[in-house]
C-alpha cells in the first residue's frame, strides 16, 4: 500500500470507526461526518473546503491532549453557527487606536506588503524560510479567521496609515513541549512580526499592551506566553519591556533541526488586570 493510501485509510478508520466508538456521554458531538468536519476545518484553520478539495485527508491535531468541545465551537463558529448559544468572548471590535498606531482586521489590500516584509531575509531572519504571496495571502486569511473562532487574533497593524504588519495573540492548536502547552487550544501566545522601516519605533511593545488590555477586558485572558529563536534578542527584548518573565528553553516542535529550533518562552500572568 502506498503512503497516500495508507494515510486514506487510516483517515477513513480514524472518523468512520475509531472516534464514534469512543464518543461518551457528554461528548458534543458522536457522528462520523461531525468528528471528520472538525478535525479538518482546526487543521486548515478555517472551513476545510476552502483549502483542500474533497475527497479530504490531512494531518490532524486533534489526540487525547485536545479539548474536542474548543474545536467543535471552532469550526461551527467558521461555518456562521453557534454551539449552545455561545461563544467564548464579547462581540470584536473593528479596531483600536493609539494615537499613531491603529489595530485593525484584516483587509485584502494587506496581502501585497504582508507578501514584501514576509519575503525580506531580515525580518524572517530567524523563520526557517521565506514565505511566497499565496503563502502570504493563507496565512493573513487564517489569522484574520481566528477572530471569527476564538474572538481573538492577529490584528493587522497601521502606522501613519500604512500597513506595517501583525501584533496580536494566538490559540496556540498544537502541543508543545512546555509546562501547560501540552493540550491543545488550552495556551495563548502573544506575537508580532513588522516591516523593517516599522523596527527601533516601539511599535510592538505599544500594540501588544492594546492586545494585551484587549485579551484581560474583553476576552477574560490574563495569562499568556511568547516565544522566540534563542538567538533573537529583539523580540526577547519586547517580552522583557511587556513584564513578561523568561520561563525555559525548548526545541520547537515546527521548526527543523538546525539552529533556529532552540526557542525562549516567557510567561506573563496579568492577575491584577479586571475583566
Amino acid at each position: 500500500m502506498s503512503a497516500a493510501a495508507d494515510r486514506r485509510a487510516h483517515w477513513r478508520d480514524l472518523v468512520a470507526r475509531r472516534l464514534p466508538e469512543a464518543a461518551r456521554p457528554g461528548w458534543p458531538v458522536h457522528l462520523d461526518h461531525c468528528f471528520a468536519r472538525i478535525l479538518l476545518d482546526n487543521a486548515c484553520g478555517g472551513p476545510w473546503r476552502d483549502s483542500v478539495a474533497a475527497p479530504a485527508h490531512a494531518n490532524m491535531p486533534a489526540d487525547g491532549r485536545a479539548d474536542l468541545a474548543l474545536l467543535n465551537r471552532r469550526s461551527l463558529a467558521w461555518r456562521g453557527k453557534i454551539w449552545r448559544g455561545k461563544i467564548a468572548t464579547a462581540p470584536v471590535p473593528d479596531h483600536f487606536d493609539d494615537g499613531d498606531l491603529l489595530l485593525r482586521r484584516w483587509r485584502p489590500a494587506d496581502t501585497a506588503p504582508f507578501a514584501a516584509l514576509n519575503a525580506d531575509p531580515v525580518v524572517m531572519e530567524f523563520f526557517a524560510r521565506l514565505r511566497t504571496e499565496p503563502q502570504s495571502a493563507a496565512e493573513a486569511g487564517s489569522y484574520d479567521r481566528r477572530f471569527v473562532a476564538d474572538g481573538f487574533g492577529p490584528w493587522a497593524l497601521e502606522w501613519d496609515g500604512r500597513f506595517v504588519g501583525f501584533v496580536g495573540a494566538f490559540r496556540i492548536m498544537r502541543s508543545m513541549p512546555f509546562p501547560g502547552g501540552e493540550r491543545i487550544g488550552a495556551t495563548i501566545e502573544l506575537g508580532w512580526r513588522l516591516a523593517r522601516d516599522a523596527w527601533g519605533h516601539g511599535l510592538a511593545t505599544r500594540a501588544a499592551r492594546l492586545t494585551l488590555a484587549d485579551l484581560a477586558g474583553r476576552c477574560g485572558i490574563r495569562t499568556v506566553v511568547a516565544y522566540a529563536a534563542s538567538g533573537n534578542r529583539r523580540s526577547q527584548a519586547v517580552m522583557e519591556r511587556l513584564g513578561m518573565v523568561r520561563a525555559e528553553t525548548f526545541a520547537h516542535p515546527g521548526v527543523p533541526e538546525g539552529p533556529l529550533r532552540s526557542h525562549v518562552l516567557y510567561r506573563l500572568d496579568q492577575a491584577g488586570v479586571s475583566a
